[in-house]
């Protein structure tokens, strides 16, 4: 995954995953994303590109509810995402693994990561982490049950060496959830161009060893996949 922080930083955009200091309304208001891609150009104003990574208009694709409620996860698990961004999943994370779970919240952008550590400090949650890594390794301190990529794969140039990383952190039985945005032209989302088609992703968990484990259909614009080691 040899890429640069401000790449990275598109990682879970609205059009891809409010600010509590880092500009006025006005400014935010002023540059949040009009257009379907608009987000994926936010990336150097970190107070516009939080706006636009917590739009409430995106749950309506992104059905954040609906994703959870299909991971069912357990009380205690160890889950870390990947491209955590503002924390649009990693929050709603920490709440379903429990006071007994973890969440590893991870990305390259020191101006998200320390959005996010307000907004954990805010919430008062204990059971989360954030990581500052580098764009080869999640750095992640333990063996985890899940690994969450949303709207960030694609964003992922040295895809084979990450996986490789992620093999060896994932526990027994431990599984790699890819949410991303189909490869045709949509109203959200990056650009066709940028996009990983769901076929070619099959085939490259495949050729590194992995194996489909379940697939959701529910969410209209990305796939749901969830792998685990073959």
């Amino acid at each position: 995954m040899s890429i640069g922080e401000c790449r990275m930083r598109q990682l879970i955009v609205a059009a891809i995953v409010v600010t509590t200091g880092f500009a006025s309304g006005a400014r935010v208001g002023a540059q949040t994303a009009q257009t379907p891609h608009d987000a994926h150009r936010l990336h150097g104003d970190p107070a516009a590109y939080i706006a636009a990574l917590e739009d409430p208009k995106r749950d309506a694709y992104q059905k954040p509810h609906e994703v959870l409620a299909a991971l069912a996860l357990k009380p205690g698990e160890i889950v870390a995402d990947i491209g955590a961004g503002s924390g649009y999943f990693a929050l709603r994370l920490a709440h379903h693994v429990g006071p007994t779970g973890h969440v590893y919240a991870v990305d390259v952008s020191p101006d998200m990561v320390r959005h996010l550590n307000q907004r954990i400090h805010e919430a008062g949650l204990s059971n989360i982490s954030t990581i500052l890594a580098p764009p080869d390794n999640p750095l992640l301190p333990r063996p985890v049950d899940r690994v969450l990529f949303v709207n960030v794969w694609h964003h992922i140039e040295n895809q084979t060496g990450y996986l490789a990383l992620l093999r060896k952190t994932l526990k027994p039985g431990g599984q790699i959830v890819m949410i991303d945005f189909h490869k045709r032209d949509l109203p959200v989302g990056p650009p066709a161009g940028m996009k990983i088609a769901r076929e070619d992703l099959v085939r490259q968990m495949q050729a590194n060893g992995f194996k489909m484990r379940a697939e959701q259909t529910f969410l209209p614009y990305q796939y749901f996949l969830v792998f685990e080691v073959a």
